[in-house]
């Protein structure tokens, strides 16, 4: 039952990337990487963690905007 409750949310989760614009694909991937640097720097801080997502998310975005 487990398994096929996470393969309807698996699907579900790929069929809503359908349209991605390449701004939401640098504001995940920015907090992906900005949550790990903020964690690093902060000894795993939750504060530290959600303050480099947030910071890196903003600059995943800014990035990708400035790129097209």
């Amino acid at each position: 039952m487990n398994k096929l409750i996470l393969l309807l949310l698996a699907t579900c989760m790929v069929a809503g990337c359908s349209n991605v614009t390449r701004e939401d694909v640098g504001i995940g991937g920015g907090a992906v990487a900005g949550g790990l640097v903020g964690s690093a720097v902060t000894g795993g801080s939750t504060i530290g963690t959600i303050g480099g997502a947030v910071g890196g998310a903003f600059l995943g975005r800014e990035v990708a905007r400035r790129t097209k």
